[in-house]
């Protein structure tokens, strides 16, 4: 059975769960007729009103070129344009708090399909050892890391992983979880392309009816760009099979606390309008001749851009203790 069953299907007794995951199963569940179901029509409309939402940006968009939109590019540049260009212009650099998300997630993809019983920090290293031996990114850095880099690294996605363990069920095959999910859409002729990659994905389409359920995993403060983040992924979605997910959620593990969402023709349309405008954004600074915004912020205290931005620095003088 390709969906999550609830606590009162006896296949879910198999484990004794704590509360938090008890409470994971519950959010997660959903009776056959809680399930919405879309147009078969869906998927075209979404690409037709998208590309007519796109296109009048492109004018100015060179022939050979294309624009490229990721989650955080999309939103980055909605937010302080002046940082964007900064952090664009800058080479991007493996660090330790950007490395625990992909040791973590090559965590859990272990453990989704780990037949015998496991301890996080045995998976954590299993999941270090195979990063390593990619010969590109991540794997480099791994080769050449100091070993108190590499140290902090370990302690940071122990800690992650193991709350992960702590906090969800075993992830049964029948909910077909997928890991590290490659989305992606082309439009206008492959000028625009949607490019995202979902942590956790759970269930599928059945039909018209929606059943997918995507998860974003994240340690910190809950953000409102995290809900844009994942309507971003519904929307891919939604364009490669026609069909969106059932339900999108931020799953917060320091917390273990659920922040869901449902999906919606609304909530496609309204992405739909971001998206457009993201792209109006991007070509305008690049091509169009755009001053950036600046909109200062908790950010400032580690753009690029601070040393020459008033704005940014005032910001911090104003707000920010010594």
């Amino acid at each position: 059975m390709s969906e999550i069953r609830g606590a009162d299907d006896p296949t879910t007794q198999r484990e004794e769960l704590n509360p938090a995951q008890q409470a994971v199963l519950d959010e997660l569940g959903a009776k056959a007729g809680d399930r919405p179901e879309f147009d078969e029509d869906l998927r075209p409309h979404l690409r037709a009103a998208l590309e007519t939402a796109i296109e009048p940006h492109l004018d100015a968009l060179p022939p050979n070129e294309d624009v490229y939109l990721s989650k955080h590019r999309l939103g980055q540049v909605h937010g302080c344009e002046a940082k964007y260009l900064a952090e664009e212009a800058e080479d991007f650099e493996w660090r330790v708090p950007i490395a625990r998300g992909s040791v973590v997630h090559k965590a859990v993809e272990l453990a989704v399909h780990w037949r015998r019983d496991f301890e996080p920090p045995s998976l954590v290293d299993e999941a270090l050892a195979r990063l390593e031996a990619e010969d590109r990114g991540l794997g480099y850095w791994l080769q050449g890391v100091s070993e108190a880099e590499r140290a902090e690294l370990r302690s940071l996605a122990v800690d992650s992983f193991t709350k992960f363990v702590e906090c969800w069920p075993r992830l049964q095959p029948a909910w077909r979880p997928v890991t590290e999910s490659r989305l992606r859409a082309e439009l206008c002729d492959g000028r625009v392309i949607l490019d995202g990659k979902v942590d956790l994905s759970l269930g599928t389409a059945r039909g018209l009816q929606a059943g997918k359920v995507i998860v974003d995993f994240k340690t910190g403060t809950s953000l409102p760009l995290h809900r844009e983040d994942l309507r971003f992924y519904a929307l891919i979605d939604a364009l490669r099979i026609g069909v969106p997910p059932r339900m999108l959620a931020s799953y917060y593990l320091d917390r273990a606390h659920f922040v869901p969402e449902a999906v919606t023709i609304e909530t496609l349309r309204t992405t739909i309008a971001r998206v457009a405008d993201g792209v109006g954004r991007l070509v305008e600074l690049r091509h169009g001749g755009r001053t950036p915004n600046r909109i200062p912020g908790p950010p400032c205290r580690w753009c690029p851009a601070y040393d020459d931005c008033d704005v940014g620095q005032a910001h911090r003088a104003e707000f920010d203790d010594d």
